[in-house]
């Protein structure tokens, strides 16, 4: 099959691997119909994620069809549409038990991270049965797709974690996929204003495309500013951090108010400083952490009942077998004009069938 391989820092090849195969009763093996690229996996690409080995299968979003089951899983069989978790969970140890799937003790984050990820053609998930979601008839799977990863992560550790409630001002901060995630999630809590800041002008017009009150383009430094003068001096209840740079957050810092939450989605790779004689009197709440994934059913009925489209996130769509240059191109986001990038397994066959067609006809068969 083909997969996309990590060999080392600024270095991934698109090459031949071995099928997966079942290796506990609990796994399933998955033909991936779709899969895109996140963030973390530029981050790997960079060498910033220490515990992914050269020659590990990257990827942790994905959609697809069962293949195969071992005895031990129950709620799905082969045949299934399903969504594969970023995060797959035992159910069983005392992370699971408390209700922090990401932390459990066999699992996690482990797709393309410490084991094999969904960049492939088949992909096995270990503990199916809490690692798998069925996809309604109803939901295509590019929509489903986004249910992997981004949309539960904007819901869970921005404006859940970010203690959002109605009538509330909220600013995010980075129109980055998770951060436009965080921006159609967030409106299921009727917040009064929500501010989005980034760099890119393209961004910020989808931005209010998905229902942003207000943008700010903080080229000019003057984000901290143009957010106090909004809101009267007073500063923003939520402000939810999605690009993880030390400059963004001293930027939420800055625009927290009195009693407000920060929730940090941005993934560091470098120490950022806390300024806690500022933070100190202003009675404040900071929480970070990673996906559960534990809000994928609750997703799916938005979307069914038409309160949430996530499809509109979608920028790109290639065959798999341009992944490489969608790496290129997401690399490049800003200039690409890109958010998600859709690489799609089914494109891919139609490509090689066409290939196979015209070499047979260039051969004389």
């Amino acid at each position: 099959m083909k997969a996309v391989v990590y060999e080392g820092p600024g270095n991934i090849r698109l090459v031949d691997r071995p099928l997966p195969s079942l290796l506990e009763p609990t796994d399933a093996i998955i033909r991936v119909t779709k899969t895109t690229i996140c963030g973390t996996d530029l981050a790997i690409l960079k060498g910033g994620v220490p515990t992914v080995a050269a020659g590990r299968i990257i990827g942790h979003e994905g959609v697809g069809v069962v293949k195969a089951v071992g005895k031990g899983v129950r709620h799905f069989k082969a045949g299934d549409r399903v969504i594969i978790s970023c995060i797959t969970s035992c159910g069983s140890c005392e992370n699971c038990r408390r209700g922090i799937p990401s932390n459990c003790v066999d699992g996690g984050w482990i797709l393309g991270n410490t084991i094999d990820g969904c960049q492939a053609e088949f992909v096995r998930v270990p503990f199916a049965d809490n690692g798998l979601y069925h996809i309604p008839d109803a939901i295509h799977d590019e929509v489903a797709l986004m249910l992997s990863d981004i949309v539960p992560t904007g819901l869970e550790v921005g404006v859940m974690a970010g203690n959002v409630q109605f009538g509330d001002t909220v600013a995010i901060v980075g129109a980055g996929p998770v951060g436009l995630a965080a921006l159609l999630a967030v409106q299921f809590f009727s917040p009064a204003m929500v501010i989005v800041v980034d760099l890119d002008d393209f961004r910020l017009a989808l931005s209010e495309q998905l229902g942003a009150t207000h943008t700010i383009n903080n080229s000019d430094g003057q984000a901290v500013a143009k957010i106090l003068a909004l809101t009267n001096g007073r500063g923003v209840d939520a402000a939810i951090e999605a690009v993880g740079h030390p400059l963004t957050c001293k930027l939420v810092q800055e625009i927290i108010g009195v009693g407000g939450t920060i929730a940090n989605i941005g993934v560091y790779s470098q120490s950022a400083e806390l300024n806690k004689q500022a933070l100190w009197t202003k009675n404040i709440t900071i929480r970070m952490g990673v996906v559960n994934t534990t809000t994928i059913p609750l997703l799916l009925q938005t979307i069914l009942g038409g309160k949430l489209d996530p499809g509109q996130l979608i920028t790109h769509r290639l065959p798999f077998g341009e992944a490489l240059h969608a790496y290129d191109l997401f690399t490049h986001a800003g200039k690409e004009q890109a958010v998600k990038i859709v690489l799609d397994m089914v494109a891919q066959e139609e490509v090689d069938l066409v290939e196979l067609i015209v070499r047979r006809i260039m051969a004389g068969g």
